[in-house]
């Protein structure tokens, strides 16, 4: 045994003991090895990679709303940096330390642009990106009784920026609705006329995510986002409700029934009419009541070398 005794009244081997007075000098840090110093040859093939870095690192970050207000939000951070093929790591405190620098601002997808360039100053790379994803919240108010209530909306600011200098910014934004199935409400109104059965058509809760690249130059808040996603679906699920609100989220899915399909083009209509995104792409998924599985659709905008709709983690937008 090394760290431990084989007898009572034995030591072990290896004495253990923490020193809570020890503070390190400027000469012991300087004495300190470094692995970066370190010639001998890397684990594996000698290429480039293409992202490295920390990721859910937390923090509480202030965010501007539409109207101005200022709102801290604990924030999940993703940051990387692409690795060139004769280095062997990054020190990875070196991307926390750069939000803990900024942490006082008012974080904007513009913000990112300061983030990414500290990134580049202290950690050798050809480029860098970063995400912030935090949850929204916005009030909204019932539809017809007055009550008003906090809806939360899963949202991100994202940046990169590439060695050539070229900055891009993204938002990220999750938006929950009610979807009736058209099929489904044609076949209860058959069942009605036909043999007065009375029935309820098929509706699911669902979740549409978009991602919008800002147009240079341009700014849009989360709050024209969601506006953007409630005046295409029209069915968003509410926060607080009476029996008039119930009513009246049932009046409202039977007029704006809609299959997956007709909410990613709903979508898309309105994003497309918005100067301020340069481009965009549209996951909505439909969390079936009917069978098993979901229905799923993704749309983009069709930017050449922009998104592609090539999104297929749709386990993600369960809700």
């Amino acid at each position: 045994m090394y760290l431990h005794k084989v007898e009572a009244d034995s030591e072990a081997p290896i004495a253990r003991s923490y020193d809570d007075a020890f503070r390190p000098t400027e000469e012991y840090r300087e004495s300190m090895p470094d692995i970066m110093d370190s010639v001998e040859s890397m684990q594996g093939a000698a290429v480039p990679i293409q992202q490295v870095g920390v990721s859910n690192f937390r923090l509480p970050l202030k965010y501007r709303r539409a109207d101005g207000e200022i709102v801290l939000l604990e924030t999940s951070v993703v940051g990387t940096v692409s690795l060139e093929a004769s280095l062997k790591g990054i020190n990875m405190s070196r991307i926390m330390r750069s939000f803990y620098e900024l942490k006082e601002e008012v974080f904007t997808p513009d913000t990112i642009r300061r983030v990414l360039d500290a990134f580049c100053e202290k950690v050798v790379s050809l480029d860098a990106r970063v995400a912030l994803k935090f949850n929204y919240p916005i009030v909204q108010e019932s539809l017809r009784s007055g009550l008003e209530g906090y809806q939360y909306y899963q949202s991100s600011y994202e940046g990169r920026l590439t060695t050539a200098g070229v900055f891009e910014k993204f938002i990220v934004f999750d938006f929950v609705y009610s979807s009736a199935c058209p099929c489904s409400a044609e076949l209860a109104e058959h069942a009605r006329d036909l043999r007065d059965a009375y029935s309820i058509p098929h509706s699911q809760r669902s979740k549409a995510r978009i991602w919008v690249k800002i147009a240079e130059g341009a700014n849009i808040s989360i709050e024209d986002l969601q506006e953007h996603c409630a005046n295409g679906l029209k069915t968003e699920t509410q926060v607080m409700v009476k029996r008039e609100d119930e009513q009246a989220f049932a009046e409202l899915n039977g007029v704006y029934i809609k299959f997956v399909e007709d909410a990613a083009r709903s979508i898309f209509k309105e994003l497309n009419g918005d100067a301020r995104i340069a481009d965009f792409q549209v996951a909505c998924s439909h969390l079936e009541s009917l069978h098993s599985h979901d229905a799923v659709s993704v749309i983009c905008k069709g930017v050449p070398g922009g998104f592609q709709a090539d999104f297929t983690d749709f386990k993600d937008l369960v809700c």
